[in-house]
């Protein structure tokens, strides 16, 4: 009798271990998938502020685009986030403002995080979105 509870118990502990190893193994996935995306959030929110702080400084409209793209793409190229594609856009409507009044450039990236791969049901990419405003020297020549 001592023998079949022994084997029941094996059996038992086998079914256990089957069940839980994929559920385990879906839990590191997942958290693997949550990392590159709280990851790819701060790079995001860095990139951006970098774009408005460029933007910020450039002299004309078409300047402060192209160095506000310029900066995010190698602000997150340098914190090597896994980006599918990336969207740079500049708000310079306020480089119009007189001088002395008080204005600001926007800056917004987008990168949509790679997680293709991951685990099937989760979609391939998911865009992480961060805006910053930075503001104009109020008495500069614009």
């Amino acid at each position: 009798m001592s023998r079949q509870r022994t084997h029941d118990e094996r059996g038992t502990s086998t079914v256990e271990v089957d069940i839980l190893a994929p559920a385990l193994g879906l839990l590191v996935l997942l958290a693997i998938a949550g990392g590159r995306l709280a990851i790819a959030s701060q790079a995001v929110q860095s990139s951006a502020a970098e774009a408005a702080r460029t933007a910020s400084i450039a002299r004309t409209h078409s300047a402060a685009h192209a160095a506000a793209s310029s900066a995010a793409r190698a602000r997150l190229a340098a914190q090597r986030v896994n980006c599918a594609s990336v969207t740079v856009t500049v708000d310079t409507a306020e480089f119009a403002t007189p001088v002395g009044i008080p204005a600001s450039v926007g800056a917004t990236v987008t990168c949509r995080v790679d997680l293709s791969g991951l685990l099937p049901g989760l979609p391939a990419t998911v865009p992480v979105t961060a805006s910053i405003r930075s503001p104009l020297d109020t008495y500069r020549e614009r």
